[in-house]
């Protein structure tokens, strides 16, 4: 659903929304046929079986009439006895066996719609993950893919009302269409009247859908570990519940409201279904009464007609259930449909080994998406097979902007980049990711173990080599020396979220996302303010190892610390999103330009 949902016509965004059902009846089949089959046929079974039981019932009350007017009880009249009980049973028996059968599909559903749902997810690029819009619809459609369990049981439901229905309706029709008439007149503006405030209160929550984001967030902040010390000493924790509370207040009187008109508008529709249903069975007691029905079949109509009008009523219900909780899935549809606009070839190449001309960018401007801002502006610059190069500058001057474009994270807005002569868009996006490892400042801390931590940065590793290469990677990085401090080594979960967890410093946490570099044992080594949190001891000895492990590699640095980029082979200066100064630390500090300024002013800091 768009943006502007609520402002176009209810029914017709109903109707339309109903296309979406096959989708989930799709991912329904797909979970699991088995349960999706043994569903179905134990609904029918349960759909029939009450017409059945009625009919039986017919029999026993005319052959007890008789008999109390004097006449002989039929011969069969203890098999009819026998078959209620016994279709009664089978009845609990089948209801049972459906709730089982329904339990089964929506473990089958659950796991398997998310799984799909996080599938997509990781298709899509970072341009679809900087739009704030796309946050709501992943946010609704991870909900829908869940949530739509209610769904499916009604649209089960609805087979076995469906069958219920028409089976007891065939029996009213034959008696009388009257019956049937008056129960539609019934039952249809109650139908009516409960899908309009269903529209509604989708509507409602789609509006929603933003300020509960918000108010999400600042639960998590105020409540988390990370936030606790800012939060206490800059005094936030009343600003944070004021604002929560602002937005629940907000979100209290919408729902209070649309809950109102609904108490009183669905009462009266409510006393018009139940005048609809004791018409018809006012009706069935007049004839009766003239002798037109013997008292079995009174019994008998009088059943149908509760079921029938029962079941319609739960029919049309359900339907409309049906049909709002399709409006639901159309975040979910429409997220399912979106497509990466940095996508893979279908004949694309591989990934050249060894590389042997490098990465060029060939006049390469960048605009992030949804801003007017060019990060990067005709943007030339080369990396060749085993050279180190240094990218510095002030932030925001689109070092890191680099490193998207040459993983391809991004595509650039003009101009190209080349490997080995050939654009990045031509060869696969798997393959070309397999020679490049990198690891940025905001690294991710994988609340695993250990050894998980480190094992990300290459998972497809043949399991046979066991742990030599994960202990050599964290060899390099000094990962290792944390590990040993580690109660359970390589199996200590890391982080808080998870019982037994234990929480690492920021530089602990960097040597092991170091170490998933170096265990990548790519072509191009990448590191984006890779020491940040490391202090100056420390750092010396990582680039010391940085520098053994490149050998021979091309490797990509960028430091705000000019110690440690002097070990570059190249220092690139970005200024305005152009390249402004490049050369070795020591051709770059006899230019006597905007690098010799930068390390002069960085170096005065420590006498």
């Amino acid at each position: 659903m768009t943006e502007t949902s609520g402002n176009t016509n209810p029914w017709r965004e109903r109707i339309v929304a109903l296309r979406n059902v096959p989708l989930v009846l799709r991912i329904l089949w797909e979970s699991s046929h088995q349960a999706v089959v043994w569903g179905v046929l134990l609904r029918l079974m349960v759909a029939v079986l009450p017409f059945a039981a009625a009919k039986v019932v017919q029999y026993i009350i005319n052959d007890i009439a008789d008999k109390l007017r004097g006449k002989p009880v039929d011969p069969h009249f203890w098999y009819f006895v026998g078959a209620e009980v016994g279709i009664n049973v089978a009845i609990g028996l089948l209801m049972r066996g459906t709730d089982y059968s329904d339990a089964l599909l929506a473990n089958s559903y659950t796991h398997y719609a998310s799984v799909k749902v996080m599938e997509q997810a990781s298709r899509l690029d970072l341009t679809t993950y900087e739009n704030p819009v796309f946050y709501d619809r992943l946010e609704r459609a991870r909900v829908q893919a869940t949530d739509r369990l209610v769904m499916i049981q009604q649209i089960g439901r609805l087979l076995q009302q469906s069958i219920t229905t028409l089976v007891f309706s065939i029996a009213l029709v034959l008696a009388s269409p009257w019956l049937v008439l008056l129960m539609l007149v019934g039952v249809l503006p109650s139908f009516l009247g409960e899908t309009h405030f269903a529209f509604l209160g989708y509507a409602k929550n789609f509006r929603q859908t933003p300020a509960k984001r918000q108010m999400d967030y600042l639960r998590t902040v105020a409540g988390s570990r990370d936030g606790a010390k800012e939060i206490k000493l800059f005094g936030l924790s009343k600003y944070f519940t004021e604002r929560f509370e602002v937005l629940a207040r907000q979100i209290y009187r919408e729902d209070v409201e649309l809950s109102r008109k609904k108490l009183w508008l669905g009462g009266l529709l409510g006393v018009i279904s139940t005048l609809g249903y004791y018409g018809a069975y006012l009706f069935v007691i007049m004839r009766t009464i003239h002798g037109a029905y013997s008292i079995g079949y009174f019994t008998f109509l009088t059943a149908s007609i509760q079921q029938a009008n029962s079941n319609l009523q739960q029919l049309f219900s359900t339907a409309s259930g049906i049909a709002d909780q399709a409006l639901f899935l159309t975040d979910l549809i429409e997220f399912f449909k979106m497509e990466p606009t940095v996508y893979s070839k279908p004949d694309g190449l591989a990934a050249p080994v060894p590389i042997r001309q490098g990465f060029e960018f060939r006049n390469v401007s960048f605009t992030y998406p949804g801003t007017n801002r060019t990060v990067l502006k005709n943007f030339t610059f080369t990396l060749r097979p085993g050279e180190r190069v240094a990218l510095i500058g002030e932030n925001g001057q689109g070092k890191t902007t680099i490193v998207k474009l040459i993983t391809r994270l991004y595509d650039p807005t003009e101009g190209e980049i080349l490997l080995d002569g050939k654009d990045l868009r031509e060869y696969k996006l798997e393959d070309l990711h397999r020679e490049i490892g990198v690891i940025f400042q905001d690294f991710m801390r994988y609340e695993m173990t250990a050894r998980e931590n480190i094992a990300v940065g290459r998972i497809d590793r043949p399991s046979e080599d066991g742990d030599s290469d994960i202990e050599y990677a964290a060899h390099k990085s000094l990962a290792d020396s944390v590990v040993a401090k580690l109660e359970h080594g390589y199996d200590q979960i890391l982080g808080r979220r998870f019982e037994g967890g234990v929480e690492l410093s920021g530089g602990e946490w960097q040597r092991v996302a170091l170490a998933r570099a170096y265990l990548r044992d790519a072509q191009l080594l990448i590191l984006d303010e890779p020491t940040a949190a490391l202090d100056a001891r420390s750092e010396l000895e990582v680039f010391d190892r940085f520098a053994e492990l490149t050998q021979g590699k091309m490797a990509l640095l960028i430091s705000h610390r000019f110690s440690t980029v002097r070990m570059a082979d190249r220092i690139v200066v970005l200024s305005g999103g152009r390249l402004l100064e490049e050369g070795n630390h020591q051709k770059l500090m006899e230019q006597g330009g905007l690098y010799a300024e930068m390390f002069e002013l960085q170096a005065a800091s420590y006498r």
